[in-house]
């Protein structure tokens, strides 16, 4: 999903807090059962959500343990149990804003600037998240809990800002009342059971509710209506027992026969970074069924896949050796406590031994030794975490270890300019002094193969044979899925390169890679794109279904029929819908304008357009696809104003002032067009096409000198573009260097051999000489 431009601040707000898998059920204490005796089969599709005191009625060992961890504390009603912070009267000060917290009758209060810039007095009504931070969701009108961004620091038992370095004034999206802090939007699905939204567009009000205000059982093993009336029947004796459940003790999640892959996409979707495909997602729904995830794209994730941003464990964990052998997260968290089984490396070490045992009998070897790691024993160097799950700081004081588990390789860190884990210790050290190191220690044997890493650098950087290095990545079954369908969708821009992994990929096994294949088919030719898209119109999988229809969303009605046709209507149908669900956020605007844009249902777009700039104003790409929609209806006035609108707020915004150029001069107006397109071009530096029309408004205003210069500068950024050389030899001719021109001409001529036109233009050339 697109985002504003200041909207990746946001996740660095909103903590998920806590990992753990859930409660497993035992059964209940005796109850009645009906009078007639009748088996009632019990269905998972049946459940329905009970109250968690009927879970921890009977399972009080795993209750005990569960009350104890991150989870049974991710939203709480406010007491003296629950509340860490200090709320005796305390103040922070932070920009000039003083905010007071105080109790009044029993209640947590708080004194702070509200959304029209008065102080008021907010009630806490839930805490959010325990340690090492915790935050505190007061209400606001129309539904809304809003997280304060002051929280409570329990190490250091003071207040701290999340957002120290942010302006975030009252009617910001990053003021804490500002709509990318509601609760409601961003994080309460993933701290609370049974979560709905329920967001009303048209009022801009929620009415959210959920089944408890924690992490609790059902969020892990589904609803347990069914499993409760399946056990209470087990009690009765009998024939009057009832007849036997889909699943075992008709639990909606069967851990136990789903294979480790299910046992993750439980804990995935609340520890990633994905946007929701359905309103309300079930943990038994397979996670690409009802969500979108995101791959390892920048600005979340560094080019070799290390954590960037808040990221939430899943996307790295998925890179691992570990996940591509069958290691779950419960195999080093205790699924209740969420805490690591056993203390420093001995949660590794129930693997990584001499004798492993029969589960990972490849982890074998001595790990924990100075002959493997090279640090004195017991020492930071030592930890087994410290080099291969390196940690990063996020929402200011919470350090969390990157759940790649790679070895450490400060020589790509030399090559990428990625974090390495020496350094990370060895903070006076450069990655070359680190990397020396390990030649030393592990010698000739040590890894040192091409990574990944350095083919999504090549490609980004636009480097030569950069397309094609991510191409083999694409097409390597030894790669990890998620670096698979990270290396596709990194090829949608690439029309050329790929073409037979991505069929390929269309046609795999893992969904995981399917959904790559759909993504990397944005930029392909009508006739590829059809190719390769039409068959994951009717892929098992939501995700893969409904990214297959936005991409041929472009493409005209008339190249699908019969069958496909109406195959690609129902797959778009379940995208917009999917959107729809998310109408708080100004993505879900953005895409559905898009799609709209792409179908030819213009006042649509532009209603979307508009719905996802009134929630975020400074959402660029909203703003500048607006801008050329108005255009293209030729309503450049309305364009130019909603440019206008948009530099006013940020004159420093390249791609405003370079569409507001174009705009201006369609209407002639070249003076002020020039003057745009000048700043576009200083803040677009290494962009050809702006380089290149500010060299056309240079040379229609006469100043031919500094139109050469802008022409040779966007042809040194992009040889290959056939344009730029016909402008300059156009130029040359008019500024009758004829030679020059016949140069360029030629060049021309290598590029779009057996054109016409062109031929035509150098015959006029050397008549001219």
């Amino acid at each position: 999903m697109t985002r504003g431009s200041r909207a990746a601040a946001v996740a660095g707000v909103l903590a998920i807090l806590g990992v753990g898998v859930g409660v497993a059920f035992r059964a209940r204490q005796p109850a009645s059962v009906p009078s007639d005796g009748a088996a009632r089969p019990v269905t998972p599709q049946a459940a329905t959500y009970v109250e968690n005191g009927a879970c921890l009625g009977c399972h009080r060992e795993e209750g005990r343990q569960w009350a104890e961890s991150h989870h049974a504390m991710a939203m709480a009603l406010p007491t003296e149990a629950s509340v860490r912070g200090d709320f005796n009267g305390t103040t922070f000060t932070h920009r000039g804003v003083t905010t007071r917290f105080f109790r009044r009758d029993s209640k947590y209060f708080v004194n702070t600037e509200g959304p029209d810039g008065k102080f008021a007095d907010f009630e806490v009504r839930y805490t959010f998240g325990l340690e090492p931070l915790q935050q505190y969701l007061l209400a606001t009108p129309g539904g809304r809990l809003q997280p304060l961004s002051v929280a409570w620091d329990g190490p250091k038992r003071r207040w701290f800002h999340l957002l120290p370095d942010e302006k975030t004034p009252p009617g910001d999206v990053l003021h804490w009342t500002g709509r990318y802090q509601t609760a409601n939007t961003m994080c309460l699905v993933c701290h609370t059971t049974n979560f709905e939204k329920r967001y009303d567009a048209k009022a801009d009000t929620f009415a959210s509710t959920w089944s408890e205000p924690n992490v609790s059982c059902q969020s892990c093993h589904g609803p347990g209506s069914a499993h409760v009336e399946w056990e209470t029947s087990q009690r009765g004796g009998g024939e009057r027992k009832q007849a036997a459940p889909a699943t075992p003790h008709a639990l909606t999640v069967d851990f136990r026969a789903s294979g480790s892959r299910a046992a993750i996409d439980v804990c995935a979707p609340c520890h990633s970074r994905r946007s929701e495909l359905a309103t309300a997602p079930a943990p038994h729904e397979a996670v690409l069924d009802a969500y979108l995830p995101s791959l390892l794209v920048p600005p979340l994730y560094h080019d070799d896949g290390q954590q960037l941003d808040e990221v939430y464990v899943d996307a790295s964990f998925r890179q691992s050796r570990m996940f591509q052998k069958g290691v779950v997260c419960t195999n080093c968290h205790n699924a209740h406590t969420g805490k690591l089984k056993l203390a420093g490396n001995a949660v590794c070490l129930q693997c990584h031994r001499k004798d492993p045992g029969s589960g990972f009998p490849t982890a074998a070897g001595d790990y924990d030794s100075p002959a493997h790691h090279f640090h004195k024993a017991n020492s930071t160097g030592a930890s087994c975490v410290a080099c291969h799950m390196p940690r990063k700081t996020y929402m200011q004081i919470q350090r969390r270890p990157d759940h790649s588990i790679r070895v450490p390789r400060p020589d790509l860190a030399v090559k990428l300019g990625t974090p390495d884990a020496c350094t990370n210790c060895h903070t006076d050290r450069k990655p070359e002094w680190a990397a020396a190191a390990v030649a030393k220690w592990y010698g000739p044997k040590r890894r040192q193969e091409r990574h990944y890493g350095e083919a999504f650098r090549a490609a980004r950087a636009g480097e030569p044979g950069g397309a094609e290095a991510l191409s083999l990545v694409a097409a390597d079954p030894g790669m990890p899925a998620i670096v698979r369908a990270s290396a596709l969708a990194d090829l949608r821009q690439d029309p050329v390169t790929g073409a037979a992994a991505r069929m390929s990929a269309a046609k795999d096994n893992d969904a995981l890679i399917r959904l790559g294949a759909a993504e990397s088919a944005e930029g392909l030719p009508v006739d590829e794109r059809l190719a390769t898209l039409t068959p994951l119109l009717r892929d098992p999988l939501r995700a893969v279904r409904v990214t297959a229809a936005r991409n041929l969303s472009s493409v005209a009605a008339e190249r699908l029929s019969g069958d496909a046709k109406t195959a690609f209507d129902t797959a778009l149908a379940e995208y917009i819908t999917a959107q729809e669900t998310a109408l708080d956020m100004p993505g879900a605007q953005f895409n559905l304008a898009v799609v709209y844009e792409n179908t030819a249902r213009r006042d649509l777009a532009e209603t979307y357009y508009r719905g996802a700039l009134r929630i975020d104003p400074d959402f660029t790409a909203a703003r500048a696809n607006l801008a050329v929609l108005l255009s293209g209806l030729a309503r450049n006035a309305d364009a130019e104003q909603v440019l206008v609108e948009g530099l006013k707020r940020r004159p420093d915004l390249g791609d405003l002032q370079y569409s507001l150029g174009l705009i201006l001069a369609e209407g002639n107006r070249m003076a002020e067009a020039k003057a745009a397109l000048a700043k576009a071009a200083r803040l677009l530096p290494a962009r050809a096409d702006v380089q290149y029309n500010y060299g056309l408004a240079l040379q229609q205003t006469g100043e031919s000198a500094a139109a050469e210069k802008s022409l040779l500068r966007a042809q040194q950024i992009d040889p290959s573009d056939p344009a730029i050389p016909y402008a300059l030899a156009i130029l040359y001719a008019q500024t009758n260097r004829i030679p020059k021109a016949l140069e360029w001409a030629d060049r021309l001529q290598s590029m779009r051999p057996g054109d016409p036109q062109i031929a035509r233009l150098i015959a006029s050339l050397r008549a001219k000489r």
